[in-house]
């Protein structure tokens, strides 16, 4: 039987060495408790947690949760349990495995922020993702993500603080992702992800109302993915910095565009509901994929579409 040819699938970003490009997406996946008994998360390049703020948040009014055609709206809020019970109870159960761990950071104000990177100064975790887009904070964080200035002001605020390399988590929301991508790098961020999700709405019609308590959710799902794949595209192509591309990704052959546009890793969301295994999956696909195209190295995909 002819070996199996030899490939390097290890990326690495802002300094951090990852064993695969495949990462989880924030708010999705916890910080892979519920995951554990389906998931090897050794395998995975990546966990990235879900968001967590200063303090305890409860999150918005329910409903908060409502499928759409290709894809789901959700108006969770960032419902987490503050800084102290996520160190205690989320880091220390990560720290049995052998992948990377992102912490996701969620605030209500550039002071919220700092807080949480300070106490994460000491904790075992590789890099920061900074949450600065989520639609359904109403207390006005989604400006942080819309704003250059904005944007630029609480990056730089928290590199002079931080320990870990920082991820600045761009909201697509805007009229020009280059233009964030660029303030987010002058400020001086390790690297981006993108994109949050894209804000949208649906009405029950037979009870006349809104699906979602919210009115407006986060979209997510395939239907998002070719929005993602070309702002990404847009903003490898403005900024040296690498970025984490994420948006509808459902199996290898989508996170394979996000590479080619220049993404230099991948998270999965929403799918993570569907098939608990899309991860683990992926990360097979991608070996396939290169395998298949005589591909040694997972590099020569990064940016290779011009």
């Amino acid at each position: 039987m002819a070996e199996l040819m030899k490939i390097n699938t290890e990326v690495t970003i802002a300094g951090v060495t990852f064993k695969n490009p495949v990462m989880t997406a924030s708010g999705t996946f916890g910080s892979g408790m519920e995951y554990g008994e389906f998931v090897d998360l050794n395998k995975l390049g990546a966990v990235v947690t879900k968001g967590v703020a200063n303090v305890p948040w409860p999150g918005n009014p329910t409903p908060r949760v409502t499928e759409t055609y290709g894809g789901m709206l959700n108006a969770i809020g960032l419902q987490n349990p503050g800084i102290d019970v996520f160190i205690k109870r989320d880091l220390e159960f990560l720290k049995q495995y052998d992948t990377k761990v992102i912490v996701n950071v969620c605030g209500k104000s550039v002071e919220d922020y700092l807080d949480v990177v300070e106490r994460l100064s000491d904790e075992a975790v590789d890099m920061l993702e900074i949450n600065v887009s989520c639609p359904n904070v109403k207390e006005g964080a989604i400006a942080f993500g819309q704003k250059a200035d904005a944007l630029f002001d609480i990056t730089s605020k928290i590199k002079k603080i931080a320990k870990q390399p920082v991820i600045m988590k761009l909201s697509p929301n805007v009229t020009d992702i280059t233009e964030m991508a660029k303030a987010a790098e002058a400020a001086g961020a390790d690297a981006l992800s993108m994109i949050n999700t894209i804000t949208g709405m649906k009405i029950d019609i037979h009870r006349r109302t809104f699906a979602l308590a919210n009115k407006t959710g986060g979209m997510s799902g395939p239907a998002i993915k070719p929005v993602a794949v070309r702002m990404v595209y847009q903003a490898a192509n403005a900024v040296k910095i690498p970025i984490i591309g994420m948006g509808g990704i459902s199996n290898a052959e989508d996170a394979i565009e996000f590479l080619l546009a220049g993404a230099s890793a991948v998270s999965i969301g929403a799918m993570n509901f569907i098939n608990p295994y899309t991860t683990v999956e992926t990360i097979q696909g991608i070996e396939d994929y290169m395998r298949q195209y005589q591909i040694s190295d997972i590099k020569e995909l990064i940016g290779a579409v011009k």
